[in-house]
């Protein structure tokens, strides 16, 4: 972590330390430093003008995510915060480093359907299964989101339970514990898993999606899938396709009451010390979907904004 931070990061400290102890619930695995630590992080911190007048840094700030420098952590965290103040709907953003680490988590949008995002992982167990067979299916299927392409991946492992039980499996090595594939464990899904597309009622969290799109370039034979991310259809490429040499995939749909839409994406964005894996949501209140990708684009746009303050990561093996 930084301890000379320049004037104008202290202005950003300055600004985003209320929203500290926010981002540090946030955190996956941080953890508060010992009160020694963060009273010596005190002392090397050199405020600009009359120290009496400033507040003493928390000691929460000690046990924020290795993923940033303090205090571009909190400035990040106060930035988001000012973007969804201007939103009208809900958004969520998780960011973490490609190999594992700390992860940051913010907004309101946690959990939902996967939608179409799931056909990564579907992709990948395809492309396992039969790599010469699936190939240009599995080419539609993730650069054009098509659905047909999709169900053809899916029968290809099987019967519903056979394939629920394969993309699972790739998640699980993803080291995604929790998600449930077509939601066959659960007794309120309105789908099985043999129907249509059972596969995109998954329902996925940011957290564990993100998680998985960290260990997703670490998985054998995942190149193949990784490099389809970079070959996104043009009117597909909204939120992080904005982002040079992004590789991501993005899912929508409406909800079966209301009819509004929910857009979600994830994928690895490149840093300068490694790739960052994001995953981003959104929910506006119009129920609109060109609302839903404005708010995406907004999103990734702040990612980009900061990725000179994130740390990246690269695969173990």
């Amino acid at each position: 972590m930084s301890t000379d931070p320049t004037p104008a990061c202290r202005r950003g400290f300055a600004r985003g330390l209320a929203l500290a102890a926010a981002l540090a619930v946030s955190v996956c695995g941080a953890n508060l430093a010992a009160g020694h630590h963060a009273s010596s992080q005190a002392d090397e911190i050199k405020p600009v003008g009359d120290s009496s007048t400033l507040p003493t840094p928390s000691p929460i700030a000690a046990g924020l995510p290795q993923i940033f420098a303090l205090p571009k952590s909190v400035e990040f965290a106060a930035d988001f915060t000012d973007l969804q103040n201007t939103l009208d709907g809900r958004v969520g953003l998780a960011v973490m480093p490609v190999g594992g680490g700390d992860m940051v988590q913010l907004g309101d949008w946690k959990d939902g359907i996967a939608w179409s995002t799931i056909k990564v992982p579907l992709a990948l167990a395809a492309l396992r299964h039969d790599p010469q067979g699936m190939r240009s299916t599995a080419e539609a299927a993730i650069t054009y989101s098509d659905n047909d392409a999709a169900q053809e991946l899916w029968i290809s492992l099987g019967n519903g339970s056979q394939a629920a039980d394969a993309v699972e499996a790739v998640l699980r090595e993803a080291g995604d514990v929790t998600t449930d594939v077509a939601a066959r464990h659960t007794k309120l899904a309105a789908l099985e898993s043999d129907d249509l597309l059972a596969f995109g009622a998954t329902e996925w969290s940011l957290a564990d999606q993100v998680h998985f799109a960290s260990r997703l370039p670490c998985l054998p034979r995942a190149n193949s899938v990784v490099s389809l991310m970079s070959e996104i259809t043009p009117s597909q490429s909204w939120g992080l396709g904005r982002l040079i040499g992004a590789e991501f995939k993005g899912g929508w749909g409406p909800d079966d009451d209301t009819g509004k839409y929910t857009v979600r994406q994830f994928g690895l964005i490149p840093t300068l010390n490694g790739p960052i894996a994001v995953a981003l949501a959104a929910e506006p209140n119009s129920g609109s979907f060109d609302d839903a990708t404005d708010m995406m684009d907004k999103l990734a746009l702040l990612v980009g904004d900061h990725l000179p303050d994130l740390r990246g990561g690269l695969c173990s093996h």
